[in-house]
């Protein structure tokens, strides 16, 4: 059976809305099976730097080995974490990587800063090259994944350093509007030679059309029944190895509502 994690991490966001994480965290866990759910507690510190240029850092290094603990605890089936910001990807992968993993990224950012690079300091903005292996101690996967069983789908907003860095590495790309054909985002999957994906859903993925509860929506994004489709499609031809969705942050629990049915449908595909 499908488990839950609930991970209501806010410290790895760059928005004005950050403590909302928690909120929306909790609304989904509201529509999840109880028996199936474990839920992380969320840090009641904002942490600090540590001398490093990630905001919150100690308490993202905290959270993050109390989401591995829970998903390597999940034992028969794949878990699905549930946050939060972004960065709590990193320990949710944690838990399950190795050398016939391929990493599905849909997500409207690419999430490929470094420390160095990125503008804000949100460890949100630096998660999926922290999977890769780059990064600050212990805040990145030792050793990283291969970028080229990495594919990002959806990503519309991409700054200098990361289209950089995915040139230069030669990730694949799967458009927003190439979801509405299934079969695409799969293919890509399977053409990294990975035999299991990890796939991350940050819901800025979706059109603003389709979703109001995220703080950095992007134009012209996927439809969410394209990419519940998509998913559908790569699980047929890829065993799931796990699963984050992230970045609910609803404005009111009235708003939380408005939303729950188009997050559930993600997590029904993934489920």
């Amino acid at each position: 059976m499908t488990r839950f994690v609930i991970a209501p991490q806010w410290q790895g966001s760059s928005s004005s809305r950050a403590m909302q994480l928690i909120d929306g965290a909790e609304a989904i866990a509201g529509d999840l099976p109880r028996a199936a759910t474990t839920a992380v507690d969320a840090l009641p510190e904002a942490g600090d730097a540590q001398g490093t240029r990630v905001l919150r850092a100690s308490a993202l290094v905290r959270m993050r080995e109390r989401i591995r603990e829970a998903v390597a605890d999940v034992t028969g089936e794949h878990a699905i974490t549930i946050g939060g910001d972004c960065g709590v990807a990193l320990g949710a992968v944690s838990a399950v990587a190795d050398d016939d993993l391929a990493i599905v990224w849909i997500d409207a950012h690419a999430d490929l800063h470094t420390p160095e690079s990125s503008p804000s300091g949100a460890f949100h903005g630096m998660v999926l090259r922290a999977v890769l292996g780059e990064g600050i101690d212990p805040l990145r996967l030792t050793p990283g994944i291969d970028p080229s069983r990495v594919v990002l789908a959806g990503t519309r907003a991409v700054e200098a350093e990361e289209q950089r860095y995915i040139d230069e590495h030669g990730i694949r790309t799967v458009p927003a509007s190439a979801l509405s054909d299934p079969d695409a985002l799969a293919a890509a999957a399977v053409a990294t030679g990975a035999s299991r994906v990890y796939v991350h859903v940050d819901l800025d993925v979706l059109d603003p059309a389709e979703i109001t509860g995220v703080a950095l929506p992007e134009p012209f994004g996927a439809r969410a029944a394209d990419v519940a489709a998509s998913i559908r499609r790569l699980r047929e031809r890829l065993p799931l190895a796990g699963a984050t969705i992230t970045e609910f942050s609803p404005a009111s629990p009235v708003a939380a509502v408005d939303d729950l049915g188009t997050i559930l449908r993600l997590v029904g595909a993934l489920a």
